[in-house]
């Protein structure tokens, strides 16, 4: 067996894990305000890539100011997507709203095809030094500042929820919404918070996953790869879904290395998420941290 090699895997699985622990936290965002999965989530990363790309390319703007100004962007491009778009939808069968975010999807898809072509652009180089010795171990640098990144994120996200005006109206809407008006609390603010928050998010995953695999339709991708972690933790648990995204990072790995030694079939790295989707809903339907709900009939 080659130790080295599975070693290696583990802390890539470990890192790449809290990366995909911060997309579904997006998922998350959204789900605990209103509800609704948003299957647009994906196009979210790749909007993000895509114009972080062009201030860098085609605009020339250094990284340094490029990504500020790719977070504000996605910011406004939240509130507005929720005002213009879903706000109308208050209301009407949540079922009616996700048949919204998954047309939403393929637009957003076919539009960022239009507008930068279906080839795969590369990413202009970040960082001068593109790879770390650490313990003998080959770690990308991007992957260390996507570690770090993640780390402060979800550090952000606990104060958030537990300390901030703002998160514990979260919070209070996601426990029930006419209580929270009657508290004086803005549901729509809310909602639209939730969408540009969820938005900012995913474009700081977005962004560096396009520095390590550059920019293309695929990597909305990631959007359904990721939406596992977010059933494994639980779809109303921040928590839970950013120890979903690390255990399905690890397991990804895990299951290249399996599939690389012994089995040969080619996929499993692709494709294991999903059997670990399958058997935690036959298990645990409502993931290992979520909220169980009780109907009375």
């Amino acid at each position: 067996m080659n130790t080295a090699l599975l070693v290696q895997l583990l802390v890539n699985g470990l890192i790449v894990g809290t990366l995909y622990g911060v997309v579904a936290m997006s998922f998350v965002l959204i789900y605990k305000a209103t509800k609704v999965v948003n299957f647009a989530q994906g196009e979210f990363l790749l909007i993000g890539a895509w114009m972080c790309w062009g201030l860098l390319v085609r605009f020339q703007v250094p990284f340094w100011l490029g990504m500020p100004v790719t977070l504000l962007f996605m910011l406004l491009f939240g509130i507005a997507l929720q005002v213009l778009v879903l706000r109308p939808m208050i209301g009407e069968p949540v079922i009616s709203v996700i048949m919204v975010t998954i047309g939403l999807s393929t637009v957003f898809q076919a539009l960022m095809k239009w507008i930068f072509g279906t080839n795969l652009q590369p990413f202009p180089p970040v960082f001068q030094t593109q790879a770390i010795d650490v313990l003998g171990l080959q770690i990308q640098t991007v992957y260390l500042m996507s570690l770090a990144v993640s780390i402060a994120m979800m550090g952000g996200m606990a104060w958030f929820f537990s300390v901030s005006k703002h998160g514990l109206a979260m919070r209070a809407t996601a426990f029930d919404q006419q209580v929270a008006q009657s508290l004086g609390i803005s549901v729509k603010s809310v909602f639209a918070m939730a969408w540009a928050i969820s938005a900012v998010v995913s474009a700081v995953a977005g962004v560096v996953v396009a520095v390590v695999n550059g920019v293309s339709s695929g990597l909305s991708g990631y959007g359904i790869k990721v939406f596992p972690a977010a059933i494994l933790g639980g779809l109303d648990s921040v928590g839970g879904a950013v120890l979903g995204g690390v255990i399905i990072g690890i397991l990804e790995n895990l299951a290249h290395f399996v599939d690389s030694q012994w089995l040969h079939w080619g996929n499993l790295y692709e494709v294991a998420p999903f059997y670990v989707l399958i058997i935690i809903l036959m298990i645990k339907p409502y993931g290992l941290f979520g909220t169980k709900d009780i109907e009375r009939v």
